[in-house]
């Protein structure tokens, strides 16, 4: 597995009955995690003293409930500088496991030697884009929510970044490669954190299940020469790492290189325990 281990400023506190405790700064959260199937006592004091709590309905979806939380505050990782906000559906605007491939690929990114362009699809709050750019890769940010790449700008700002080589495209991820395979462009490598489901800006639908391998061809018409890597994550359940891995190596074999894939996950400082946080599959030159 790999692990996000390290954060200074966020940490999962303990997890239980489907719940983790996380600190994200100074604030303790309480989310739901449908990977937390076990029963264990609450003994963290933490479940007593949470900021906030998102509670899910049995119907599907659920509500926050407020205790001591500001609308917005900001974390840290390393030199990026991420704004943080809950919003619909549990999330905070960031997912703190993906700092491993993060570092994974900012390595390769500084020991390239040479100019650097990355394509980065459902880039979301632009966690991913942030660590390339400051890496020294220019990036193409893609984004079928505006909300969402103007809230990644932020993060470029508060990071810093304001004026790195970055692109801030707001279309579906589909029809933005599909026009760039025409345009000639080509990139050195490649990120995608596609949805389970999801909807384009004009009410294009998503089903990774039948959509996910298509787009890996696509982009693997959009490569270099010399491709640095490729990075697909997933936390759809029941697509496992092999998974990714092998559509991966179909598409890239040509190109030569190694393909890998795993886990992702972050420790639980109460248990010493790790907490699987979905699936990523690696392609390096």
């Amino acid at each position: 597995m790999w692990i996000a281990n390290n954060w200074k400023d966020y940490e999962v506190l303990d997890c239980t009955c489907g719940e983790k405790l996380e600190r994200w700064g100074s604030y303790l959260l309480i989310r739901p995690d449908p990977q937390v199937i076990w029963d264990t006592k609450k003994e963290h004091l933490g479940w007593k003293k949470r900021n906030a709590h998102y509670h899910r309905s049995a119907k599907g979806g659920g509500e926050w409930e407020f205790f001591d939380l500001p609308n917005q505050w900001q974390i840290p990782y390393k030199n990026l500088r991420f704004h943080l906000k809950p919003f619909s559906f549990k999330h905070t605007g960031l997912f703190p496991e993906q700092a491993v491939n993060w570092d994974w690929f900012s390595e390769k990114i500084k020991k390239a030697g040479r100019p650097i362009k990355v394509l980065n699809l459902f880039a979301y709050t632009g966690g991913a884009t942030l660590a390339a750019a400051a890496a020294g890769a220019s990036v193409t940010h893609v984004d079928a929510s505006k909300g969402m790449v103007t809230w990644a700008k932020e993060n470029a700002a508060a990071s810093g970044l304001s004026d790195a080589p970055i692109r801030w495209i707001v279309d579906d991820c589909v029809k933005f490669t599909e026009r760039e395979i025409r345009r000639g462009n080509r990139y050195d490598a490649v990120i995608m954190d596609p949805p389970s489901y999801g909807r384009g800006p004009k009410g294009e639908i998503w089903k990774i299940e039948e959509a996910v391998y298509p787009l890996i061809r696509l982009c693997g018409q959009l490569l270099s020469d010399k491709p640095l890597f490729f990075l697909i994550n997933s936390y759809t359940t029941g697509l496992q790492p092999a998974v990714l891995g092998y559509m991966l190596h179909t598409v890239l074999k040509e190109y030569g290189g190694t393909v890998s894939a795993d886990e992702i996950g972050l420790p639980v400082s109460a248990s010493g325990l790790i907490l699987p946080c979905g699936a990523s599959g690696r392609y390096e030159l």
